[in-house]
């Protein structure tokens, strides 16, 4: 048998899997081959969804099911041992695995990621591969786990029996938070972006430590009833008979308890339930969505956590809260673990999304009322400039209102879907009000058939409240449009919802990361791969913002008379997935006095437009960039060429100086765009001295004048040097820089000097054509060389 013409999995079955055989690893319980940890992220081109290849490990070892040890990646034997290593190491990093491997079947090498190793790379026989114990000897000695920590460390996972296991970064949460309390922490922070299942995480934790008997008594404490209710029907249901939900009569015969902050504590002193509890009742305490204030110093959460202070307590967050005034790492300490959006949408376990901004033209230009403009009661508006902080909050202007309902209702019918869910963002329950009738309007043949198309779902809205439940379900086909100001913005679980409108001003990163997080749940039985955020109130300014991690697909400013949806990408030919893509698819703020309703001015009469005002430009990150675009545009391009000789080298030496500005494009610097952004009539050359090297610019036809001038293209006569002048006054009209494609021939005033074959001609064929065009660029920027 010739070992170098095995196939991969050849070398994996004759040669790698006996080897750990004969270590000891039991091949039911500790060894799994090709072990799928991705999802494949989620490619979206106009119409067309694809997935990337999802990664795959070749072997992970494991000392118990979802407590992962090493990695194995495997070659052909047509590979050095070795030739896996960086695969391997990369696989290792994601999975949080300590120890990776390498083998082309006639041994491995081994990497010790720990530290404690020197070297931490070395080579090892085919029959020397490390044991189970050996392999745990080094992480017990890396983690410092006492006997104790051990057991807490090893206790099992829930099983249901059905195949459900955690996902990779659930179990590297899991895993991080048991051994931090397996130490003797006893504060610690969970981040894990919205959509990633934060209770499931919860769940197992709670699990392996209750079922361990380190911990009797569990507190999970949530802010609304519906996150109670959903966590004790879904994740939490195995604990069975011994869960309740925690009231003002509290029952201490059961073990995990599921409250809401609200029905154990208040303002009086007789609503503060919890107090009936001793200090030392719970000895965890959960807390979901900790972001809304469990860690600041006054909130109603705070005087529980205390209360039971020397209960363990996990906070739970999408969004850690830092501010002056609250600060949950101040609190629980740094986060022992961390799943980004960002890190979400690439492993494709959370959906992308587009963004389409729309700018209305009295929130650009503001409204300031005539002289003696009276409101909706007949009293005078005051005068003066009322800005979008105003609108809807202090000033009523309803045909804005009526705007912004015309222009979702355009949306959801020029994406052929009038029925994907969608929330509307409000600036508070009254403003959700009348968007709602502004709906209902636009849409009145879908209300005809059911009037539960448009619903708002708001703190005081009742019926609404008892739709909630209809909403978030997939199967159910109503409500379609929720309006509503702050009651869905976190832990509602609609993992049907495509459309997220934002219609007020959003002030914190906090926030922000919420509303993103009720769109980044795929639902693959309902072909829901990405969503579409529409912002009315310029809240996409916060893309920019280094706190954001996780960039939209796509960003479309439609102008007045454009379609609301976002273009397809132009393209000559039908899109095709790249090479490993599959197609898949063608009420207010908690813990707030209540202030009373505020006394709105209602203007009638007044008309708003959609308009588009500016255009801002991702940067190669895909990031929004929101500083001045002349300051952006420096920068950027002081980054690609470190000097104003860098540039002239590369310009001079670039023969299709297209190269060098499709380049820049692809990296967000559009230098079209921006030339005609920064109204500068000058060539990209002029631009980037201009701009980044403060050199004095020349407009394309002061270039043209001077080679001209200079009657530098002497050495050409007849039709020759009659195209070549065509050309110097294509460029300064025009600035076409492909002067060598052949194509411009085609176009006036070239074709009224003869056919393309003829013109070519004159220079003798394409390569004398192409030689004298590179010698008209050459004397263009000659004095800059």
């Amino acid at each position: 048998m010739d070992k170098r013409s095995l196939t991969e999995r050849d070398i994996c079955t004759k040669f790698i899997t006996p080897a750990l055989r004969a270590a000891g690893w039991d091949e039911i319980s500790q060894l799994r081959e090709e072990v799928t940890f991705t999802a494949g992220r989620i490619v979206v081109r106009g119409r067309l969804v694809a997935r990337r290849k999802r990664k795959r490990a070749d072997y992970v070892l494991y000392v118990k099911p979802n407590i992962p040890i090493a990695v194995i990646e495997a070659k052909d034997n047509t590979h050095s041992v070795g030739g896996g290593m960086q695969q391997a190491l990369d696989y290792a990093e994601t999975l949080r695995i300590p120890f990776a491997f390498s083998s082309n079947g006639d041994g491995f090498v081994f990497h010790d990621r720990t530290g404690e190793s020197t070297p931490p790379e070395l080579s090892l026989p085919l029959d020397a591969f490390p044991s189970p114990d050996d392999l745990w000897a080094r992480y017990r000695t890396w983690k410092r786990l006492t006997p104790k920590a051990e057991e807490i460390v090893l206790q099992d996972y829930f099983e249901d029996g059905g195949g459900k296991t955690p996902r990779y970064y659930q179990a590297n949460a899991v895993n991080a938070a048991i051994e931090a309390i397996a130490n003797g922490q006893d504060r610690i922070l969970l981040v894990m972006a919205t959509g990633t299942g934060k209770t499931y995480t919860a769940f197992q934790i709670i699990w392996r430590l209750w079922k361990a008997r380190r911990k009797k008594r569990i507190l999970f404490l949530a802010d609304r009833n519906v996150l109670v209710d959903q966590t004790m029907a879904n994740d939490f249901r195995p604990f069975g008979g011994a869960m309740t939900k925690l009231s003002r009569s509290i029952d201490t015969s059961y073990e995990v308890y599921l409250g809401l902050y609200q029905a154990i504590t208040g303002p009086e002193q007789h609503q503060k339930a919890y107090k009936k509890l001793s200090p030392g009742f719970f000895d965890l305490i959960v807390i979901d969505e900790c972001h809304r204030g469990s860690a600041a110093d006054d909130s109603a959460w705070r005087e529980i956590l205390e209360h039971f202070a020397s209960a363990t307590q996990i906070g739970l967050t999408a969004t850690p809260k830092e501010t002056k005034y609250v600060s949950n790492i101040a609190y629980f300490g740094e986060p022992v673990f961390e799943y980004s959006l960002k890190q979400g949408i690439s492993d494709g376990f959370l959906a992308p999304y587009k963004v389409v901004k729309v700018h209305i033209d009295r929130d650009i230009e503001g409204y300031r009322p005539e002289k003696g403009q009276r409101d909706r009661e007949g009293k005078e508006v005051e005068d003066r400039l009322y800005s979008p902080k105003d609108f809807d909050r202090k000033l009523v202007i309803d045909g804005r209102t009526k705007a912004v309902a015309e222009k979702i209702t355009a949306f959801l019918k020029e994406s052929g879907d009038r029925f994907q869910k969608a929330i509307i963002f409000c600036v508070d329950q009254e403003h959700a009000s009348r968007m709602r009738e502004a709906l209902v309007n636009e849409n009145a043949d879908l209300v005809r058939g059911n009037s539960r198309y448009v619903m708002r779902i708001t703190g005081e809205d009742e019926v609404g409240k008892n739709e909630l439940g209809n909403f978030i379900d997939p199967e159910s086909p109503y409500p379609v449009l929720v309006t509503t100001s702050r009651l869905l913005s976190t832990g509602v679980d609609v993992q049907t919802c495509r459309l997220i409108v934002i219609d007020r001003l959003v002030g914190t990163m906090t926030e922000f990361k919420q509303i993103v997080g009720r769109g980044t749940r795929v639902h693959e039985d309902t072909e829901k791969y990405y969503f579409t955020l529409m912002d009315f109130r310029k809240t996409s300014r916060l893309f920019a913002d280094p706190e954001f991690d996780g960039e939209p697909e796509q960003i479309y400013e439609p102008g007045p008379d454009d379609p609301v949806l976002p273009p397809d990408p132009p393209r000559h030919d039908p899109p095709e997935p790249d090479d490993g893509e599959i197609i898949v698819d063608g009420g207010d703020p908690p813990g707030l006095p209540p202030t009373g309703p505020l006394k709105k001015i209602y203007v009638d009469g007044i008309e708003a437009n959609v308009v588009a005002e500016r255009v801002q430009y991702l940067d190669r990150n895909g990031k929004l960039i929101t500083e001045s675009l002349r300051d952006f545009t420096r920068r950027a391009l002081r980054e690609r060429f470190a000097s104003l000789d860098d540039f002239l080298s590369r310009w001079n030496r670039e023969e299709r100086k297209q190269v060098i500005i499709d380049e820049m494009a692809s990296e967000g610097l559009p230098l079209a765009e921006i030339t005609q952004e920064l109204g500068e009539d000058l060539d990209p050359f002029d631009l980037i001295c201009h701009i980044a090297f403060g050199a004095e610019p020349m407009t394309r036809r002061e270039r043209a004048e001077r080679v001209k001038k200079r009657d530098a293209l002497t050495r050409y006569a007849g039709q020759a040097r009659a195209v070549l002048d065509a050309l110097l006054d294509k460029y300064a009209d025009q600035g076409v820089l492909n002067l060598d494609d052949a194509t411009v021939l085609t176009i006036p005033p070239l074709d009224s000097l003869g056919t393309p074959l003829e013109l070519v001609g004159a220079f003798g064929g394409k390569p004398g054509f192409e030689r004298a065009v590179h010698d008209l660029q050459f004397e263009l920027y000659r004095e800059s060389a």
